[in-house]
């Protein structure tokens, strides 16, 4: 996922190889659900695949396995939930908002059950299977479902935190996860984790870097690399919550930056750039701006590292695209 710069960068910043948000996911729910009898796993055939192996071995009367039906898998989810448990329901993200997407929007939002969605080997994780098994379309479709809270965590501890969050929450969430080992990021200098809340990474009023997922790590690289190479300051923000946004750390942002680049392991349509555009223009703030992200096409064939790179969600391709915005006159 890293060129040998990019690595190089990442050590002079002293970031530390975590494990893969999907392993993070799966540990924190088993440690929860040892001490809650309620909470519960719900799979379509994605027990090895949503690494809830150990979960199924500890406590086999908490998971439950419909094979490979999505659209059960949801409504039995939502049905459990309506019961008073506390549902986790796990499946490739792909199909799980795609052939299952009205079963999420009735039986699980408009019913208002306490369901938390799980979409595992999101976004580009299963690469060379191609547009297929690429989730690249949920950002867009499931931000136009009401009553549903949207996370995508960016490293080990957003998703830690971010498990335990929708573990305490009583209304849907989506959690999305990738399969890649990721580093671990630094400390914000916010207030602790909480849906909705921004994690500023690293100051600056140059460029604005707003990433959610995996790709804030790469918005993190690019303003490190443009400090050494182009004496630019850029502010970093991670977005773990895409619904509801920080409005106020993305107005923050564009009014006290030179220019704003959004990443997301996504379609450009619908997604997180389209999001923040919508606030910044609503508030009147007229700044250079750019959407990075999987252009209109079906994706190009390849590993994930292989398709960042390809769509410019990289150090390289993100300082890049920075760079350019300051360059217009």
């Amino acid at each position: 996922m890293y060129s040998p710069a990019a690595k190089a960068v990442a050590e002079k910043l002293g970031l530390k190889m975590g494990r893969a948000n999907l392993e993070e996911f799966a540990d924190t729910l088993l440690t929860l659900a040892k001490a809650d009898r309620n909470i519960l796993a719900v799979t379509s055939d994605s027990r090895g695949s949503g690494k809830l192996g150990p979960f199924g071995q500890a406590l086999p009367k908490q998971i439950v396995e419909v094979g490979i039906a999505e659209q059960n898998l949801v409504g039995i989810a939502a049905g459990l939930g309506s019961c008073g448990k506390n549902v986790f329901a796990v499946s490739p993200a792909c199909f799980l908002t795609a052939r299952s997407l009205e079963q999420v929007k009735n039986d699980i939002c408009y019913s208002d059950h306490p369901v938390t969605i799980v979409g595992i080997s999101a976004g580009v994780s299963y690469g060379a299977l191609g547009t297929t098994h690429h989730s690249l379309h949920d950002f867009a479709v499931l931000r136009a479902i009401n009553n549903l809270t949207i996370v995508v965590p960016a490293d080990n501890f957003e998703t830690r935190e971010a498990v335990k969050a929708a573990a305490a929450h009583d209304q849907p969430v989506y959690l999305r996860f990738g399969k890649a080992a990721i580093y671990t990021l630094p400390a914000a200098d916010t207030a602790p984790f909480a849906f909705g809340q921004a994690r500023v990474l690293r100051q600056g009023n140059d460029v604005a870097f707003i990433g959610t997922g995996e790709t804030v790590i790469h918005c993190l690289l690019a303003a490190a690399h443009l400090e050494t190479t182009a004496g630019l300051h850029c502010r970093v923000i991670s977005l773990p919550t895409l619904k509801p946004l920080d409005v106020s750390a993305v107005l923050a942002a564009a009014r006290e930056c030179r220019a704003v680049v959004t990443a997301e392991e996504h379609m450009i349509n619908g997604g997180l750039g389209e999001a923040v555009a919508g606030v910044i223009a609503q508030a009147g703030i007229g700044k250079r701006f750019k959407i990075a992200g999987i252009a209109d096409e079906y994706t190009a064939t390849g590993s994930q590292a292989d398709i960042f790179r390809h769509y410019g969600l990289t150090m390289e391709g993100l300082s890049a695209a920075a760079a350019g915005l300051l360059q217009r006159s």
